[in-house]
């Protein structure tokens, strides 16, 4: 009964880590809604900064998706932040970075714009784009 008790615990202990991991991000580079206050902080700090124009009905971004996460798992993009705004329930600050569609990506570093892209789904180019906020 012990014995059984033990390997019952163990088990469960097991499936919780294994639920709580599967949670966490593959990478510390991890896409959170956009917010203005946390924007402005990461630009006054003069933090490289990725703004992605997403909607989730998108093919496109869903196609930027697997290359964002590739790419942003890198080390040398460990100190990117990367800031998602919702195309459809974010009219007023989609229209506050002059993105006429979603999958638009656009890159700071500070408080400096650095460059944008539409529609890119070619990793090279995506990251040729996010080097250029560092």
């Amino acid at each position: 009964m012990i014995l059984t008790r033990r390997v019952l615990n163990s088990v469960v202990v097991a499936a919780a880590i294994a639920a709580v991991s599967s949670f966490a991000p593959a990478s510390a580079n991890t896409a959170v809604p956009f917010s203005a206050s946390a924007f402005k902080a990461a630009q006054m700090a003069g933090d490289p900064i990725l703004v992605e124009i997403h909607a989730d009905w998108c093919p496109t971004c869903k196609a930027q998706k697997p290359i964002l996460d590739k790419l942003t798992a890198d080390p040398k993009f460990k100190q990117l932040k990367i800031f998602r705004v919702d195309f459809d329930s974010m009219k007023p600050v989609v229209k506050q970075f002059g993105a006429q569609m979603q999958s638009t990506l656009i890159v700071f570093k500070g408080l400096a714009e650095q460059g944008l892209s539409v529609g890119d789904t070619r990793e090279s180019s995506i990251s040729a784009l996010l080097n250029k906020s560092f």
